[in-house]
Protein backbone atom coordinates (compact mmCIF):
# COMPACT_ATOMS: atom_id res chain seq x y z
CA UNK A 1 0.00 0.00 0.00
CA UNK A 2 1.61 3.91 -0.92
CA UNK A 3 1.90 5.58 2.37
CA UNK A 4 0.52 9.17 2.95
CA UNK A 5 3.54 10.81 1.64
CA UNK A 6 3.30 8.56 -1.86
CA UNK A 7 -0.03 9.34 -1.86
CA UNK A 8 0.51 13.15 -1.37
CA UNK A 9 3.34 13.29 -4.27
CA UNK A 10 1.36 11.91 -6.83
CA UNK A 11 -1.36 14.17 -6.33
CA UNK A 12 0.62 17.01 -6.35
CA UNK A 13 -0.83 19.85 -8.28
CA UNK A 14 -4.50 17.67 -8.00
CA UNK A 15 -6.95 20.37 -6.83
CA UNK A 16 -10.10 18.47 -5.32
CA UNK A 17 -11.26 18.68 -1.88
CA UNK A 18 -12.16 14.83 -2.73
CA UNK A 19 -10.24 12.41 -4.49
CA UNK A 20 -11.61 8.89 -5.80
CA UNK A 21 -9.58 6.24 -7.17
CA UNK A 22 -9.21 2.25 -7.70
CA UNK A 23 -7.01 -0.36 -8.96
CA UNK A 24 -5.97 -2.47 -5.88
CA UNK A 25 -9.61 -3.41 -5.18
CA UNK A 26 -9.11 -2.76 -1.48
CA UNK A 27 -11.37 -0.74 0.46
CA UNK A 28 -9.43 2.35 2.15
CA UNK A 29 -9.55 6.08 2.91
CA UNK A 30 -6.62 8.19 3.50
CA UNK A 31 -7.15 12.11 4.47
CA UNK A 32 -3.94 13.91 3.88
CA UNK A 33 -2.43 16.94 5.70
CA UNK A 34 -4.27 19.31 3.82
CA UNK A 35 -7.24 18.00 4.54
CA UNK A 36 -8.03 16.30 1.22
CA UNK A 37 -10.09 12.92 1.52
CA UNK A 38 -8.81 9.93 -0.27
CA UNK A 39 -11.00 7.33 -1.72
CA UNK A 40 -10.47 3.81 -2.77
CA UNK A 41 -14.13 1.83 -2.92
CA UNK A 42 -12.79 -1.36 -3.08
CA UNK A 43 -13.85 -3.72 -5.97
CA UNK A 44 -17.76 -4.43 -7.30
CA UNK A 45 -16.45 -7.83 -8.48
CA UNK A 46 -13.36 -8.84 -8.37
CA UNK A 47 -11.98 -9.09 -4.44
CA UNK A 48 -8.47 -10.90 -4.93
CA UNK A 49 -6.11 -11.02 -7.36
CA UNK A 50 -2.34 -11.73 -8.15
CA UNK A 51 -0.38 -9.47 -10.46
CA UNK A 52 3.52 -10.03 -11.11
CA UNK A 53 4.08 -6.72 -12.90
CA UNK A 54 5.31 -4.09 -12.51
CA UNK A 55 6.51 -6.35 -9.40
CA UNK A 56 4.67 -9.45 -7.41
CA UNK A 57 1.77 -8.82 -5.25
CA UNK A 58 -1.44 -10.03 -3.96
CA UNK A 59 -4.29 -8.18 -3.11
CA UNK A 60 -7.26 -9.81 -1.06
CA UNK A 61 -10.54 -8.52 0.26
CA UNK A 62 -10.95 -11.42 2.53
CA UNK A 63 -14.97 -11.91 0.99
CA UNK A 64 -16.17 -13.03 -2.28
CA UNK A 65 -19.18 -9.80 -1.12
CA UNK A 66 -18.94 -6.64 -3.71
CA UNK A 67 -17.93 -3.24 -2.25
CA UNK A 68 -18.33 0.19 -3.01
CA UNK A 69 -18.94 3.34 -1.01
CA UNK A 70 -20.97 6.76 -0.51
CA UNK A 71 -18.97 9.79 0.31
CA UNK A 72 -20.52 12.78 1.54
CA UNK A 73 -20.10 15.97 2.87
CA UNK A 74 -21.25 16.38 6.53
CA UNK A 75 -20.98 19.82 8.66
CA UNK A 76 -18.33 21.18 6.44
CA UNK A 77 -16.52 17.79 6.37
CA UNK A 78 -16.19 15.07 3.94
CA UNK A 79 -16.95 11.71 5.54
CA UNK A 80 -17.08 7.98 3.46
CA UNK A 81 -19.41 5.12 4.33
CA UNK A 82 -18.01 1.86 2.96
CA UNK A 83 -20.79 -1.01 2.05
CA UNK A 84 -19.95 -4.54 1.25
CA UNK A 85 -23.39 -6.43 -0.57
CA UNK A 86 -23.67 -10.37 -1.63
CA UNK A 87 -24.42 -10.80 -5.18
CA UNK A 88 -24.49 -14.18 -7.54
CA UNK A 89 -20.79 -14.67 -7.43
CA UNK A 90 -20.95 -18.40 -7.77
CA UNK A 91 -22.45 -18.01 -11.06
CA UNK A 92 -19.38 -15.23 -11.49
CA UNK A 93 -17.20 -17.96 -10.67
CA UNK A 94 -18.70 -20.75 -12.91
CA UNK A 95 -18.41 -18.40 -15.77
CA UNK A 96 -14.66 -17.78 -14.83
CA UNK A 97 -14.09 -22.07 -14.85
CA UNK A 98 -15.78 -21.88 -17.85
CA UNK A 99 -13.03 -19.75 -19.62
CA UNK A 100 -10.00 -21.21 -17.58
CA UNK A 101 -9.75 -19.08 -14.95
CA UNK A 102 -9.53 -20.87 -11.58
CA UNK A 103 -7.56 -18.23 -10.18
CA UNK A 104 -10.07 -15.45 -10.90
CA UNK A 105 -12.86 -18.26 -9.31
CA UNK A 106 -11.21 -19.04 -6.26
CA UNK A 107 -11.08 -15.50 -5.68
CA UNK A 108 -14.85 -14.40 -6.33
CA UNK A 109 -15.93 -17.60 -4.34
CA UNK A 110 -13.20 -16.78 -1.43
CA UNK A 111 -12.30 -12.96 -1.66
CA UNK A 112 -8.52 -14.97 -1.44
CA UNK A 113 -6.15 -15.07 -4.39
Amino acid sequence: MATTSEVEGRLSGVDAAVVLCGHTHLAREMRLADGRLVVNPGSVGLPAYEEAQPYLRRNEAGSPHARYAIVEKQSGCWRTQFLSIAYDWENEALLAESRERFDWARALRTGCG
